[in-house]
C-alpha cells in the first residue's frame, strides 16, 4: 500500500521563517510523534509478516506427516521436514512398530487393538508321572514296547504317526524303523531301475505309495537290501522321519552314547521329539524345497 508523503502544517513553516521557539518545538514534538508512530506501524508489519510465515511452515509440516501416513500405513511415521526445507519430504527411518497413537490422531481411528494384547512366551513345566516313567526307563534302557515309558510313547505318537492307508505298509515301516533298516532318500534325477514290485505298490513320482493320493513325491524308501522302492509324498515322509528321530535318540541313550546331559536335560530331549511327532499326526510338517 502507498501512503502520501507527510508534509508539516503551515503554522509549523510560519514558526520555522519567523523563529518562533514555541513553535519549533511544537515542530519537534509533532515529529518525534509521527516517528514513533511510524516505528510501531512498521514493527507490526513485520510481526504479522513473521506469523505468516511460521503459519505457512507448520502448515506444509502438518501436509507432510498426512502425506506419510496416508501414503504408507503400514510403514512408521518418519521425520518431518526442517523449517527451511520448503515442505519436500525427507526419508523416513524404518522401525519395528508405528507411532500409532500420532497417526490415530490425524486420520480420526481407533487404536490398533493389537496393541493392547498381553506378550505370550513359550513356558514349560515338568510333567512328574512323564519323569517319573523316563526316569524308570533311563535306569534299564530297553527298546521292548512293554515298558511304561514306550507303551505310552507307542499308543500316544507312534502309532497314530505311522498310521496310512495302506496298513500292511505302514506296518512295515514301523518293523523297519524298529530295526535300523530302513532308507529314505531324495528322488534323483538318473533313470531309476526297474523294480520287481508292482506299479500300483511303488507308487511313482506323482503318486504315494502310502496314501494313495496324486502328490508330487520328492523322496522313496526301501527296506534293508531290498530292490524295491516306494515313492513317498512330503506330508508321509515328515511322519516317517519323526519317528526315525525319536528312535535314534533313545539308541543313543541306550548304547551309553548321551554323556553330556543330565536326566532332565535328556528328558526335554525326549519331549521335543514327541512334539514333532504329534504335530505330524496332526497334519504339520516342512517340507524341503
Amino acid at each position: 500500500m502507498l501512503h502520501a508523503p507527510l508534509s508539516a502544517p503551515p503554522t509549523l513553516v510560519k514558526a520555522a521563517l519567523t523563529g518562533n521557539t514555541s513553535y519549533q518545538n511544537s515542530s519537534f514534538s509533532v515529529v518525534t510523534q509521527c516517528q514513533s508512530t511510524l516505528s510501531i506501524f512498521l514493527r507490526g508489519r513485520f510481526l504479522k509478516l513473521l506469523l505468516l510465515v511460521q503459519i505457512d511452515v507448520l502448515q506444509a509440516e502438518v501436509q507432510a506427516l498426512k502425506t506419510l501416513v496416508l501414503s504408507s500405513p503400514s510403514s512408521p511415521v518418519g521425520e518431518l521436514p526442517s523449517a527451511g526445507s520448503g515442505g519436500v519430504k525427507t526419508p523416513f527411518r524404518k522401525g519395528h512398530s508405528r507411532n500409532k497413537s500420532t497417526s490415530s490422531a490425524i486420520l480420526g481411528t481407533q487404536p490398533d487393538p493389537s496393541a493392547t494384547e498381553p506378550i505370550v512366551r513359550e513356558c514349560r513345566e515338568v510333567d512328574s508321572q512323564l519323569f517319573s516313567e523316563f526316569k524308570a526307563w533311563k535306569e534299564e534302557p530297553t527298546l521292548s514296547r512293554s515298558c511304561c515309558f514306550l507303551e505310552r510313547v507307542y499308543r500316544e505318537d507312534i502309532y497314530p504317526c505311522l498310521t496310512f492307508s495302506k496298513s500292511e505298509l505302514g506296518s512295515a515301516i514301523l518293523e523297519a524303523v524298529e530295526q535300523n533298516t530302513l532308507s529314505v532318500e531324495p528322488v534323483g534325477f538318473q533313470p531309476l531301475p526297474v523294480v520287481k514290485a508292482a506299479a500300483v505298490e511303488c507308487g511313482g513320482p506323482k503318486k504315494c505309495a502310502l496314501s494313495g493320493q496324486t502328490k508330487t513325491c520328492k523322496h522313496r524308501i526301501k527296506f534293508g537290501d531290498s530292490s524295491s522302492y516306494y515313492y513317498v509324498s512330503p506330508f508321509c515322509r515328515y511322519k516317517i522321519t519323526a519317528v526315525c528321530n525319536f528312535f535314534t535318540y533313545i539308541r543313543y541313550i541306550q548304547q551309553g552314547l548321551v554323556k553330556q546331559q543330565d536326566v532332565e536335560q535328556m528328558f526335554w530331549e525326549v519331549m521335543q521329539l514327541r512334539r514333532e511327532m504329534s504335530f505330524a499326526k496332526l497334519g504339520y510338517f516342512r517340507d524341503q524345497l
